[in-house]
């Protein structure tokens, strides 16, 4: 990497997913930059910008997981720090979009969350947004500049046809995700199946029945975000039932609310295939739960970026 690329392009991080972001740094062969994310004796967080960004393109890697108002309130600060530095551009990049579940009004008096925090990192100074499987689509049109939505569909997709699984069927958990499972299925060369579910609350979920052929098959349920786990064990458990061979479940965020991890361990699921875009601990990264990284992808799209080429092209990958 010569000298005049490093002067012009630098990496923050905040506190969120530190590994990951210096594993972008790694790809990219660059020093993570320098900045200090604290704390005041009264809570308040206290961010230091220990380097000279004047002129400099500036990409903050923070995803807004749990604890989701603490890592939001530390990239607003970075994005603020680095603008009132005089950086030249300042691009957030936010492997996992939190808030992106309240992405629309479901009764008269709810918030909209993800325009809400859309609205917030755009003031902050944001000039572009670089994120992954944003669970929504329409969220890019929250925002006023531009948006690149990766995919991790290329990387579950090579995952899968390494592992030479022999006759696979891709299921949808719900009608919701059917554009995504359909993907995958296509990417496969394998069936597509639908669950039927009900949501008759928050975080609980009834699986109603299944729609497509699955015996005999080994099933891959392909979801954007697992939480609870319970719709994705309750799936699988269905699929069982049904006359599949095995039951695998991919997804891009580990969200893993709860005891979601130990509900997982402990479900007929052969094994969860999910990415780094969410820090697990080292602990929870074996088992059944399966970390792919998805640094690589994030390096390759910052370089593209920060070079003016196209990022579409990685969307294909």
């Amino acid at each position: 990497m010569n000298y005049e690329y490093r002067k012009k392009i630098r990496l923050f991080t905040g506190t969120a997913n530190p590994k990951l972001a210096n594993d972008i740094a790694r790809y990219l062969e660059l020093p993570m930059g320098k900045a200090e994310v604290g704390r005041f004796q009264d809570g308040e967080i206290n961010v230091r910008i220990g380097e000279t960004v004047r002129g400099a393109e500036c990409f903050v890697i923070q995803p807004t997981c749990a604890p989701a108002d603490t890592n939001l309130m530390e990239i607003l600060i970075m994005i603020d720090a680095l603008k009132r530095a005089s950086a030249k551009s300042i691009t957030a990049v936010i492997p996992y979009y939190g808030y992106a579940r309240q992405d629309r009004k479901l009764a008269p008096h709810d918030p909209i969350v993800a325009k809400l925090v859309a609205d917030l990192i755009t003031t902050a100074g944001a000039d572009r947004i670089l994120t992954m499987d944003l669970h929504a689509g329409q969220i890019q049109g929250f925002f006023d500049g531009p948006v690149d939505n990766l995919k991790a569909l290329p990387i579950l997709t090579r995952y899968f046809l390494d592992k030479n699984l022999g006759e696979m069927v891709v299921v949808s958990p719900d009608v919701g995700g059917v554009a995504r499972a359909r993907e995958l299925s296509e990417r496969l060369h394998a069936p597509l199946a639908i669950m039927d579910k009900r949501r008759p609350s928050p975080n609980v979920a009834e699986i109603m029945h299944v729609i497509g052929e699955v015996g005999g098959g080994v099933a891959i349920l392909m979801d954007d975000i697992i939480d609870t786990g319970g719709t994705i064990i309750k799936a699988a458990e269905a699929l069982l039932a049904e006359g599949a061979r095995e039951v695998y479940a991919c997804a891009t965020h580990p969200v893993f609310s709860g005891d979601a991890y130990q509900r997982l361990e402990r479900s007929v699921l052969k094994e969860i295939v999910v990415t780094d875009s969410i820090p697990l601990p080292p602990e929870r990264a074996n088992g059944k739960v399966r970390v792919l990284t998805v640094a690589p992808l994030f390096a390759q799209a910052i370089r593209h970026i920060f070079e003016e080429i196209s990022v579409s092209q990685l969307f294909e990958v």
